[in-house]
């Protein structure tokens, strides 16, 4: 009786358009469900799925970030003015992870060691890493990037998949094995459930909080790389 309650509810309507959506799209187009269209769908944004896998982690510890997109520009424009500076492709590469460790560390600083609210300090966050992509590169698109890395972003490397693809499952994988056999996956769902509770059992919440929020910066960051990679070029 239970389980019927449930189809009656919410989701039962959605799974009903979605499966009314499914077959009109099948029955317009025999291709709908092609290899081909699905990996073309998915790599239209594949860089905010994957960006949202980290998201997930900080929404189950209680926290929000906000500022995931500006640092995925900013990573991008980072390996755009470096690259324009003459520096290698793979040391600029380099730059930009650097980039969202360092504003995953700031965020990360505040909410947990200062104890601001996430949503300010992302929201702050959003703004200033936006402001410091666009002094680095102003109105100025930058390409001419090396043929290899444009390969990576717009090339399938395996099969139909690009390496954007393959990034999204392997860390599909990583963080579904973490939130579920870890103890660390276990930490943060108990900070998450109650945070004063998890720090009187002596869980170090602050630390858990600074290496979600320092992860979802480096998740940006790749992110906003791969996306420079499909695109071709950056603009501030």
């Amino acid at each position: 009786m239970t389980a019927f309650r449930h189809l009656r509810g919410w989701e039962a309507l959605l799974l009903v358009l979605l499966a009314l959506i499914l077959v009109a799209n099948v029955n317009a187009s025999p291709y709908y469900l092609g290899v081909g269209n699905l990996v073309n769908l998915f790599q239209l944004s594949i860089e905010k799925v994957i960006v949202a896998l980290a998201m997930t982690l900080i929404i189950i510890n209680g926290e929000i970030d906000l500022s995931v997109a500006s640092i995925m520009g900013l990573a991008a424009c980072v390996l755009a003015w470096l690259f324009q500076m003459g520096v290698p492709m793979p040391l600029a590469l380099l730059a930009g992870l650097a980039a969202g460790v360092v504003a995953g560390a700031f965020n990360g600083f505040w909410v947990a060691y200062v104890g601001l609210p996430s949503l300010a300090v992302t929201l702050a966050g959003l703004i200033g890493f936006r402001g410091i992509a666009r002094i680095l590169l102003e109105d100025r698109a930058i390409g001419g990037f090396p043929a290899w890395f444009n390969t990576l972003g717009q090339q399938p490397i395996l099969g139909p998949l690009t390496l954007s693809l393959i990034i999204f499952f392997v860390l599909f994988a990583v963080f579904a094995v973490l939130l579920h056999a870890s103890a660390f996956g276990r930490l943060i769902y108990v900070i998450g459930n109650n945070a004063e509770a998890a720090r009187y059992s002596g869980v170090k919440v602050r630390r858990v909080k600074m290496a979600l929020f320092i992860i979802s910066g480096v998740v940006a960051a790749l992110a906003g790389l791969l996306y420079a990679a499909r695109l071709g070029s950056v603009r501030g």
